[in-house]
């Protein structure tokens, strides 16, 4: 089980990126969480397996219809487990 701290630039909100992002990640069985930074950029830890962390990814680097990424950066972390489900984080 792996975990990845991801941060997404472009015009990643405003065109459902955080919602098409939780669809994805539940298909394939990824924890964690998603949310909008001030900055205009979206911030996002997931956790599993490699190979479902890494699909998410992958879509992160595409996005929704309506996106345009730019740059996704990823920090690989200790998995931690800590969650149970993914989750939208608003503020």
């Amino acid at each position: 089980m792996v975990r990845a701290h991801i941060y997404v630039s472009g015009i990643v909100q405003g065109v459902f990126f955080r919602g098409s992002m939780k669809h994805v990640a539940e298909k394939f069985g990824v924890k964690g969480w998603v949310k909008n930074l001030p900055d205009g950029r979206v911030e996002a830890v997931l956790e599993g397996d490699i190979d479902s962390v890494k699909k998410v990814i992958d879509w992160a680097h595409k996005g929704s219809p309506w996106s345009r990424v730019e740059k996704v950066e990823v920090i690989w972390e200790k998995y931690k487990g800590e969650y149970n489900s993914f989750k939208i984080v608003y503020y």
